[in-house]
C-alpha cells in the first residue's frame, strides 16, 4: 500500500478526511473492535504495522462492521505488540501480533469465529 505525501499541514488534513471517511463505523454499530495497544513498547515492537495490517484487510474487504482503536501501553512489554479482539461480548487478548499474525486473527478469529491459540495471552 502506497503512502500519500504529505508536504503541508492541508494534505494531513484531506488525508484524514478521507481515512475518516472510508473508515465511517459508530462503535454501537460494530459486530467486533480491534484495540491496538500503541504504547511506546508496543511500537517499538512492530504495532504499528500491526495496526496497518487490521486497516488494509478490512480496506481490502470493504469490512464496515468492524472497529479499530488504539490505546496506550497495556503493561504487557514483552509480549508487545498486543491486540485485543472484543467480539460476542468476549475478549481475547494476543500477542507478539505481527502483520502475519494480524491477516490470521483476522481470518481466524474475527471472520471465522475460532481463536488463534498460537498467539493468545491466557488471563
Amino acid at each position: 500500500m502506497n503512502m500519500p505525501t504529505i508536504k503541508s499541514l492541508e494534505d494531513l488534513k484531506r488525508i484524514r478526511e478521507e481515512a475518516l471517511q472510508k473508515r465511517d463505523i459508530k462503535t454501537a454499530e460494530a459486530r467486533a473492535q480491534i484495540v491496538v495497544a500503541m504504547g511506546t513498547p508496543g511500537i517499538a515492537a512492530g504495532a504499528r504495522d500491526t495496526l496497518k495490517e487490521f486497516l488494509t484487510i478490512i480496506e481490502e474487504r470493504n469490512l464496515t462492521d468492524i472497529l479499530v482503536r488504539q490505546t496506550g501501553n497495556m503493561g504487557l512489554d514483552s509480549l508487545e505488540p498486543v491486540v485485543q479482539v472484543i467480539l460476542d461480548g468476549v475478549t481475547t487478548t494476543y500477542g507478539r501480533v505481527t502483520p502475519f499474525a494480524a491477516r490470521q486473527i483476522m481470518e481466524k478469529h474475527i471472520l471465522g469465529g475460532a481463536v488463534v491459540t498460537e498467539y493468545v495471552i491466557p488471563a
